[in-house]
């Protein structure tokens, strides 16, 4: 029958983008030269518009987009938000609403198949343009079923038009909002056993020689997003021989959820086998089909192609998802070539380019200009300021958990670590690319088009999660140092923060050593600016708690501030050395504790914010605990009165006497970084420990004093979280976590909508694994 709204594959031609945007033109255009290509048909663009015009949007959307300052990133939020969701409550034309089920169900009997499942992807009218990538900017839904699902998730498509960074994408391009439509792609679901995608040229080195393919298990979205780092095969495209070879230790996967619509995030040793993780995802036969269709599309549209495939394991057959042109390779840029100067660990993903300012000692930070590249041997606390302004972070040692990794990713800055030469060869002045997602440093001004990949990326993942987040039972909470970013991060999906570092707040806010404010007469200084910077963050996410980790310097980071050279001993080992509370307890420095706890007081009674919990970092004994509970009670902050303290558990003697510490607290945060580095006697910035695998949560002894601390905690009631990075890099620590009963997991902004959906992943896991076994 003939439709008014829907077109199907047979009938679409690439010249149709108007009518279904460029991502249905091209899977017309695929289908009529005999490319394989799932079947499907698409909601035009004209169904959209009749829609908005039907439901009576157009005068509100006007209204809300024309005073809108895009750079305003809250008031972007909220206006995306309420378009999104008054499209998502409009009623539906009934002639549009029985096209799509008619057409669902025509769909249906052409691959003999009842409800079969689909995948709905938003296709916009200006969308893979040969001169503007809009690639990414709209969502994608998978595993649809149903006629139900379909025109619900069709409406979902239409309310993505309308995310943050698609608004924001279009205005800084130049796009009138209302010059774009969006078509729905409604097409059948490829059962993945693999998918990835593939270059037909190579996008680092501009080579139109050369292609590249990216692999991994599971559905093609973990690539797309950079959830996995896929296996990577450079190809010559005259001999098809393989130049280049990376195979990825994969260690998860995106499949179609056991219950529910949608997919999940699960563990590819559990669902695939250990071997799996480390094994080719692609067989050199598989590759070479691969190979010939990627020459026969570029062939087909004349120009070098991006394309999305996947493998199905029912049929043992590849197909094309997707294909467009890829937008900066010609003229002169093809040439460009990659002279790589130094290597190291990528500790916070990304690529920052800009001139190298090479510092060798605090004295020289003031020369770190907005855009540069810092260059160090190590970071500290007092180089946060011009880490601040840096396009990028290289230092020669340091693993993944030092301070130069955790306060990049903090930042979100690109971040090489363990580098071991990068002071010597990248010399102040020289302009560099820091591709922190490979751990390489190269000469010059280069890697333009992965940028642009890698941001379509990175906001196609946080704009999906962050539209209908999963709900979980363990909370996730979201680690913060710089109070200033508290109101950048306040729209996450977190549930408080599990982890306020106040050393943020000593280095840029106060500078100087509190022995030295009270030796000076100025201890209000402290407590001043401790305050307000606590409260800055409490304020911006109440009424959800700010967990306040009381100062963890070491001496060697005290002896930075002003004064601190005249009351810090010299330590040659300061990372086991006087911190913590031994620190607190001390007559050398218990006055500057009450200066904290004077503070702490002022924020939660004199501004009323009671979400702050007080927690105590590198506890070694009871007594100790004890005793700075004391101080603490004659400051005026008792648990009696409502005050909530928690401890880091992090030293191997808590773990032995864990149910006796958490009698005195009301819950621990695990600081796996310290704990896994006194376990393994592996120093946590050691580079060349790092890359030998001994700095591991995973290890067996780690995880058994991670199993003994969260039991304990159970035993007698108490809270029980973790602060590290181990749970959101390695799926299968978050599920071992889960299962042992954490309460909560805290991570780094970066990665708290990936940790919320690979929770939820792992808690539907269990609970159909306990069903199973009734």
């Amino acid at each position: 029958m003939s439709y008014k709204y829907i077109k199907f594959f047979n009938e679409i031609k690439k010249d149709d983008l108007p009518v279904v945007g460029g991502k249905g033109a091209n899977l017309g255009e695929m289908t009529g030269n005999g490319l394989p290509v799932p079947p499907g048909f698409c909601v035009t663009a004209g169904a959209y518009k009749d829609f908005i015009h039907y439901a009576e949007l157009d005068e509100v959307v006007t209204f809300l987009i024309e005073s809108l300052n895009v750079d305003d990133v809250e008031q972007l939020n909220d206006v995306s938000k309420e378009i999104r969701q008054k499209i998502m409550e409009a009623p539906i034309l009934p002639e549009l609403e029985e096209e799509i089920k008619k057409s669902y169900l025509d769909f249906s009997k052409s691959i003999n198949m009842t409800d079969p499942e689909v995948a709905v992807r938003s296709s916009a009218t200006a969308e893979d343009l040969p001169d503007a990538s809009f690639a990414g900017q709209q969502d994608t839904y998978l595993h649809i079923r149903g006629e139900k699902e379909l025109v619900n998730h069709v409406k979902m498509c239409w309310a993505s038009l309308w995310t943050g960074r698609a608004i924001y994408y279009r205005e800084k391009q130049h796009f009138d909002h209302f010059d774009v439509l969006l078509s729905a792609v409604v097409q059948k679901m490829v059962n993945a056993k693999k998918a990835g995608v593939m270059f037909t040229a190579n996008p680092i080195n501009k080579s139109t020689d050369e292609m590249m393919i990216n692999s991994s298990w599971g559905l093609g979205e973990a690539v797309v997003s950079g959830t996995v780092t896929p296996d990577e095969y450079i190809i010559d495209k005259e001999t098809k021989e393989i130049k280049e070879k990376h195979v990825a230790s994969k260690l998860s996967m995106v499949v179609k959820k056991e219950v529910g619509v949608g997919t999940e995030v699960v563990n590819v040793e559990d669902y695939l086998g250990k071997d799996a993780v480390e094994a080719e995802s692609l067989t050199r036969e598989e590759l070479n089909k691969l190979i010939e269709m990627g020459l026969k599309i570029e062939n087909i549209y004349g120009s070098v192609q991006d394309t999305e495939w996947a493998f199905d394991k029912d049929t043992g057959d590849f197909y094309f998802l997707q294909s467009r042109p890829i937008t900066t390779i010609g003229g002169e840029e093809k040439e460009e070539k990659l002279i790589p100067l130094c290597k190291g660990l990528p500790a916070s993903p990304g690529i920052g380019r800009g001139i190298v300012k090479n510092i060798k000692n605090l004295t020289e930070i003031s020369q770190v200009e907005e855009g540069d590249i810092l260059v160090t041997e190590m970071t500290n606390p007092d180089m946060v300021p011009a880490m601040k302004k840096a396009r990028a972070v290289v230092t020669d040692e340091g693993g993944r958990t030092c301070h130069a990794a955790i306060v990049s990713r903090e930042l979100q800055i690109p971040c090489i670590v363990g580098a071991k030469n990068a002071t010597q060869v990248l010399k102040d002045g020289i302009e560099v690319t820091v591709d922190a997602t490979r751990g390489i440093v190269y000469k010059g001004n280069v890697l333009n088009e992965e940028v642009k990949v890698e941001e379509k990326s990175t906001e196609k993942t946080q704009t999906v999660t962050a539209y209908n987040p999963p709900i979980t039972a363990t909370k996730i909470y979201m680690n913060l140092g710089e109070p200033d970013l508290a109101n950048k991060y306040k729209d996450l999906s977190f549930d408080g923060i599990g982890l306020m570092r106040t050393e943020f707040i000593f280095t840029n806010m106060i500078g100087e050593h509190p022995m030295y404010l009270l030796k000076t007469g100025r201890g209000n200084l402290m407590i001043d600016k401790l305050s307000e910077g606590i409260s800055k963050v409490a304020t911006a996410i109440f009424p959800r708690n700010v967990v306040v980790r009381m100062s963890d310097f070491r001496t060697n980071e005290f002896r930075g501030l002003k004064g601190g050279d005249e009351v810090e001993p010299i330590e040659q080992n300061p990372m086991i050395g006087w911190r913590g509370v031994s620190r607190y307890i001390s007559p050398e420095y218990e006055e500057g504790f009450r200066l904290e706890c004077k503070a702490i007081k002022r924020v939660r009674e004199e501004y009323g914010l009671h979400n702050v919990i007080v927690m105590l970092p590198f506890v070694r004994t009871p007594d100790e605990l004890r005793t700075v509970k004391a101080i603490m009670a004659e400051e005026g902050l008792r648990q009696s009165d409502g005050l909530k303290i928690w401890i880091m558990a992090e030293v191997p003697a808590v773990v032995f006497r864990a149910e006796e510490f958490a009698e005195l607290v009301d819950g621990f945060s695990i600081g796996s970084n310290d704990l896994t580095q006194l376990i393994m006697g592996a120093d946590r910035d050691n580079g060349v420990l790092n890359n030998m695998g001994y700095f591991d949560e995973r290890n067996p002894s780690v995880k058994a004093a991670l199993k003994t601390l969260i039991e304990a905690c159970n035993k007698k009631g108490k809270t029980c979280s973790i602060c590290g990075q181990g749970p959101s890099q390695y799926p299968e620590l978050a599920e071992f976590l889960v299962e042992c009963g954490i309460t909560s997991i805290s991570v780094n902004p970066d990665t708290v909508e990936y940790t919320r959906r690979l929770i939820a992943s792992v808690e539907q896991k269990l609970i159909l694994n306990k069903i199973r076994s009734l």
